[in-house]
C-alpha cells in the first residue's frame, strides 16, 4: 500500500508518496504566493494551499494504482489563523505563523493577563505568531469578521477538512495555538474566555496517527483517489519533521533548517521551560517535546543568496570557506529577517551585520550568514542546557540541512554530534508515516521510526574549531542585548 505525506509549507506544499516499507516512489513540490500586506504582515489564501494539494497529488500518483493508496496524513506550517464562516468558506486571507502585527495583542497577554496565568493554562506563553493573538487582533480590528467566525482552524486542518469534511486538529499543533490545555490534552476553558471564543467554534482534538476520516466521494474523484483512502489528523510540522526524522520517545533531538529553524526535544514527561523561551507542545507520538523556534533559518541564506548577492548557486558561493576559516570569521549577523522568538520574543528584532572591514569578502559575509543562524540556534540550546537537558547529539532536516558546510558550522558551533539521515523530507515523511500509523501498518509511532528512520552519516565536532566557535559565540551573546533597544526606535 501506498501513504500521502502533505508537507503543507510557508512558500509551497510538498506531497510525498511513500511504499509501507518507508521507501519513497515519488516527490512533487506545488509554489503559492505570499502576501505581505504591510511591514511585518505574512498572509496567504487557504484556496490557493487547497489549489495547491489537488493538482500535486493527481501529479504525484500519476503511473500508480489509486486503490493502493491507503492513508494521507500532514505535517503543517503551525500557528496560521484560517477563519471560516457558518457555510465553511474562507472569511478573510489565512495570517501565517511569522506575521508580526500582534505586538499589542501578545504584550496583552503576557502583561496584563499575565505570563503566570498563561503558563498555568497552556503550558506557554504569548508569542507574536501564536494564534490567540491573532484572533484578539481580528476581534480589535475586524470586527465585522470576527462577528463571522464559526470556525477557528489551522492550516493543514482546512486541507483535511476540505477532504473530510470533519473539523479536526492533532494536539501538536492545537498546542501552538496557546489555546490548549497541553499537560491535559483539551482546549483551556480560561483561554477561550479570554479570548471570545466558544469551543464549538475549535475543531474537534485527536493524536496525530488517528484517523479523522476517509476521502468525500467528490474529493476523491477530483484528487483522483477512492473513498477508502483514510486521512489521519497529522501534526504541525516541526512534530511531523521530528517523527520523519525519528525523533521520537524519550530525550531525542532534531534541529530543522527550513523556511524558520527548530531545536526540537521529544519527551515521555510532560515539562514546562521556567524561563518560557522554549514551547512546551504536545508531540506527534503522544507524548510531548520541547522546542525552541526562530523565525528565520535557511530563509537568511536564500535572502542574503538571491535578494543580495543574486546567485542560485548556493554550493558555489560557500566553496571558499575552508575549514582554516570555521571560527575565524570577524563579521558577525544577527538572523532576525521577521523579528524573532526563542528566545528573545521580540517581533520588531530585525537582521543586521556587524564587523566588516576594508578586507571584508563576500565569503565573509556568506559564512556570518550560516554562523549566525548556527549561533542563534546554540541560544536556544543553552536554554535546554540550562533546564538540565543534555543533548550531546542531534538529528538535522531541512533544506539548509543539505549543506555540508552548514552541518559542520551547526556541529562546532553547538559542539554536538550531527547525524544526517537517509531521508531529509522531514515533515512530508513524518506526515506518511501518520498515515501508515493510522492505517494500522505500523503498530505505533516509535515502531514506524524505528524500521524506517535511517542514519548514515554524522558529523563529529572538531575540538579545535569547537574551540574558536566557543569564543566568537561568547561576542555573539552581547549583540543582542546592545541592539535591542534600537529595535524600537527603528520599528
Amino acid at each position: 500500500m501506498y501513504y500521502i505525506g502533505v508537507d503543507l509549507g510557508t512558500s509551497a506544499v510538498k506531497l510525498l508518496l511513500m511504499e509501507a516499507d518507508g521507501s519513497i516512489k515519488n516527490i512533487v513540490s506545488k509554489e503559492y504566493p505570499l502576501s505581505f500586506p504591510n511591514p511585518g504582515w505574512s498572509e496567504q489564501s487557504p484556496t490557493d494551499w487547497w489549489d495547491a494539494v489537488v493538482t500535486g497529488i493527481r501529479e504525484l500518483t500519476s503511473g500508480f494504482e489509486a486503490d493502493k493508496v491507503a492513508g494521507i496524513s500532514f505535517g503543517g506550517q503551525m500557528h496560521g489563523l484560517v477563519i471560516l464562516d457558518d457555510k465553511d468558506q474562507v472569511i478573510r486571507p489565512a495570517i501565517l505563523w511569522n506575521d508580526g502585527r500582534t505586538g499589542k495583542e501578545t504584550d496583552y497577554l503576557n502583561n496584563v493577563i499575565g505570563k503566570d496565568k498563561l503558563s498555568s493554562y497552556t503550558a506557554n506563553i504569548a508569542f507574536a505568531g501564536f494564534t490567540a493573538p491573532k484572533i484578539l487582533w481580528v476581534k480589535e480590528n475586524e470586527p465585522e469578521n470576527f462577528a463571522k467566525i464559526a470556525k477557528i482552524m489551522l492550516p493543514k486542518d482546512y486541507i483535511a477538512y476540505k477532504m473530510t469534511g470533519v473539523h479536526s486538529c492533532d494536539y501538536s499543533d492545537a498546542s501552538g495555538m496557546l489555546l490548549l490545555d497541553v499537560k491535559n490534552k483539551c482546549w483551556s476553558k480560561e483561554m477561550l474566555e479570554i479570548c471570545d471564543v466558544k469551543e464549538e467554534q475549535l475543531p474537534k482534538l485527536y493524536e496525530s496517527y488517528e484517523v479523522t476520516g476517509n476521502l468525500t466521494e467528490e474529493v476523491a474523484k477530483e484528487l483522483g483517489l477512492t473513498t477508502a483512502c483514510k486521512v489521519a489528523a497529522g501534526a504541525g510540522d516541526n512534530a511531523a519533521a521530528a517523527v520523519g526524522t525519528g525523533t521520537v520517545g524519550d530525550g531525542e533531538c532534531n534541529i530543522s533548517l527550513g523556511t524558520s529553524g527548530t531545536l526540537f526535544i521529544s519527551s515521555k514527561e510532560f515539562g514546562v521551560d521556567k524561563f518560557n523561551a522554549l514551547h512546551s507542545f504536545d508531540h506527534a507520538d503522544g507524548k510531548y517535546h520541547l522546542m525552541g523556534c526562530m523565525l528565520s533559518a535557511a530563509s537568511c541564506n536564500k535572502w542574503w543568496m538571491d535578494e543580495i548577492i543574486g546567485t542560485q548557486d548556493y554550493g558555489k558561493e560557500q566553496e571558499p570557506i575552508t575549514d582554516e576559516k570555521l571560527g575565524r570569521n570577524n563579521v558577525y549577523y544577527l538572523p532576525y529577517l521577521m523579528g524573532e522568538r526563542s528566545p528573545h520574543n521580540n517581533p520588531d528584532a530585525r537582521a543586521m551585520f556587524l564587523g566588516m572591514s576594508m578586507d571584508t569578502t563576500r565569503a565573509d559575509m556568506t559564512q556570518a550568514v550560516l554562523e549566525g543562524v548556527a549561533f542563534a540556534t546554540r541560544d536556544m540550546l543553552e536554554i535546554a542546557k540550562s533546564l538540565g537537558i543534555q543533548i550531546t547529539e542531534s538529528k538535522i532536516c531541512g533544506g539548509g540541512a543539505k549543506s555540508p558546510l552548514w552541518r559542520k558550522i551547526i556541529a562546532n558551533v553547538l559542539n554536538i554530534k550531527v547525524n544526517i539521515i537517509e531521508s531529509e523530507e522531514g515533515p512530508g515523511l513524518g506526515g506518511a508515516m501518520l498515515a501508515a500509523v493510522a492505517c494500522g501498518e505500523y503498530a505505533s509511532v516509535e515502531e514506524a521510526a524505528a524500521k524506517i528512520v535511517k542514519i548514515v552519516d554524522s558529523v563529529e565536532p572538531d575540538p579545535e574549531i569547537a574551540a574558536r566557535y566557543q569564543d566568537r559565540y561568547e561576542k555573539f551573546v552581547k549583540l543582542y542585548p546592545t541592539v535591542k533597544p534600537l529595535y524600537e526606535e527603528l520599528k
